[in-house]
Parts: C-alpha cells; sequence; structure tokens
C-alpha cells in the first residue's frame, strides 16, 4: 500500500534534476481549461511514485457564488476532481506520455472518499498523489488534499490512460 512520504524538500527526479511543474507545463498536459482546471503548480513529483501539487482556492471561483453565498464552500466534489488532475499529471508523468489529441485520463473510480473539514476562499489547497498500483491499464491512487496540514478531503482514486478519437 502507497504512503506518503515525510515531508522533505525533493521534487521532481528525473535524470538527478529538480524541477516543478508551472501553469504553462500543466497546460501542456492536461486537458481542462478555466474554469474547470484545478491545479495550479506541481511542487514534487516523483516519476512512478507520488505527486504534491498546489490549488489556490480564490473568492472569484464560479462555484462559490451559488455554494454557499453566505458562507462560500468549495464543493467535495470538485476538490474530489482537483485530485484526480493531480493523478492525472502523475499518470501522464509515469507513463512517459503527453496529453495530445489522442490520449486522455479518464477518472473512472472513488472509493473510501471521506470529507474532514470545508475548503473556503482564501484557502491554499495541497493535493497529495501517491501511486498505489497498475493493473489491467487501471492505476489506482491514494489521495490526500488539505489545508495547513489539514486534512480536508482522502480517498482511493481509479483512473485509465486512453487514446480517444
Amino acid at each position: 500500500m502507497a504512503r506518503f512520504p515525510p515531508g522533505g524538500r525533493r521534487r521532481w527526479r528525473q535524470g538527478g534534476h529538480l524541477s516543478v511543474l508551472d501553469i504553462h507545463q500543466i497546460l501542456k498536459r492536461l486537458p481542462h481549461r478555466y474554469p474547470l482546471l484545478l491545479v495550479d503548480r506541481v511542487l514534487e513529483l516523483e516519476i512512478n511514485h507520488r505527486i504534491k501539487a498546489l490549488k489556490n482556492v480564490s473568492i472569484n471561483e464560479p462555484f462559490f457564488v451559488g455554494h454557499f453565498p453566505h458562507r462560500p464552500v468549495m464543493p467535495g466534489v470538485l476538490t474530489l476532481e482537483a485530485l484526480a488532475q493531480a493523478a492525472a499529471l502523475l499518470a501522464f508523468e509515469s507513463a512517459g506520455a503527453s496529453v495530445a489529441p489522442d490520449a486522455i485520463v479518464y477518472f473512472v473510480g472513488i472509493d473510501g472518499a471521506r470529507f474532514k473539514r470545508p475548503v473556503e476562499p482564501g484557502d491554499q489547497l495541497i493535493l497529495e498523489v501517491a501511486i498505489d498500483r497498475m493493473k489491467a491499464g487501471i492505476w489506482k491512487f491514494k489521495t490526500r488534499a488539505s489545508v495547513n496540514g489539514e486534512t480536508a478531503v482522502e480517498a482511493d482514486l481509479m483512473c485509465t490512460l486512453r487514446k480517444v478519437g
């Protein structure tokens, strides 16, 4: 079973180089666009192991208009979607594939989703995803979204990388 390693300063390792993915690199890899692009930056990425990403939650997010006007809260399903997008980035990097018109990562399942604290405007949502296993083209991930070290959402997610067209 995958576990999240203790906090460290190690980032994306490839050929001994340390790097991160900024928004421009994320846009090249994910097909999502505003308002559904929910990953702003990749802080750490270890190919075939784990990813740590960031979503800055702004009061200007379109979902806050109706969820809830008197006490804005990020919908839990969107937090799960942010985790799935981070998982997709990890899958693409681990598979050595780039997003092309004929490749996409589909979200195929959720197990054990738990919502532990609300995510509000001004929060920095840290998205942590670790590969649990990959079998028959299905990736299973252990995921956790947190704010200031406090778990907001955790779930096991399943995704598959497929060609479309």
